[in-house]
């Protein structure tokens, strides 16, 4: 794991304990939860980056559970919110709510 740079002197000589980060220069310590995670980027199927309020197109038909329901190619939904877990989208289709993958659709 790659230590923080320290917040107070920015060098990097940090020394990890299980709670808390501590500068070896300048002794300032602090803990380990505050210490910053890159924000989660939400790409679909072409690469492109999506976020909140995006209008999607589904690029394949998608069965819906294990009935018959097919969601088809070509379907649309707007103002998409972005989730964490494995279905990474929220959305409304047909007035339905829906979780989707990111990798089965693209933005319109």
């Amino acid at each position: 794991m790659s230590h923080p740079p320290c917040p107070a002197c920015t060098v990097d000589d940090v020394l990890s304990h299980p709670n808390h980060w501590e500068c070896a220069t300048c002794g300032h310590e602090w803990p380990k939860a505050a210490a910053p995670e890159a924000a989660r980027v939400v790409k679909d199927a072409h690469g492109n980056v999506l976020v909140d309020g995006d209008t999607i197109t589904l690029i394949k038909d998608l069965k819906l559970g294990s009935g018959s329901q097919v969601l088809k190619a070509g379907t649309k939904a707007k103002n998409i919110r972005l989730q964490d877990g494995d279905h990474e989208i929220a959305c409304k289709i047909e007035g339905s709510s829906m979780a989707l993958k990111a990798c089965f659709v693209k933005k319109a």
